[in-house]
């Protein structure tokens, strides 16, 4: 009988948190504006209404709330890359993105 092995390397947390994500496609930045579906300390799955191909270097913001971080709200920028890219049914016209997070730093509040 096949054994199922786990792939995640860190806890998963069904977080909604806001995100900005921004990529470049044809020499275009694009934005879009979205909320995380779940997130862990090696990569975001978030919702998108437009097709990014995978292996597309990403830039996500996102902004832990008080309530994660005891320290009042903390904003953080990520750096990775489409892992996923899934199209969802029950979303409509969007589709699921994976992102893996290959670095990230935190910014300073305004």
């Amino acid at each position: 009988m096949p054994v199922a092995t786990e792939r995640r390397r860190a806890l998963l947390f069904k977080l909604q948190l806001p995100l900005i994500v921004r990529w470049t496609h044809d020499s275009i930045v694009h934005e879009a504006v979205t909320v995380s579906d779940d997130v862990c300390s090696c990569g975001i799955y978030f919702f998108l209404g437009e097709r990014v191909n995978i292996g597309t270097s990403i830039e996500i913001v996102l902004t832990l709330p008080h309530e994660i971080t005891l320290a009042g709200k903390l904003r953080v920028r990520c750096f990775g890359r489409i892992q996923r890219y899934e199209l969802k049914e029950a979303e409509g016209s969007k589709a699921g993105v994976a992102v893996s997070i290959e670095k990230y730093e935190f910014l300073r509040s305004h």
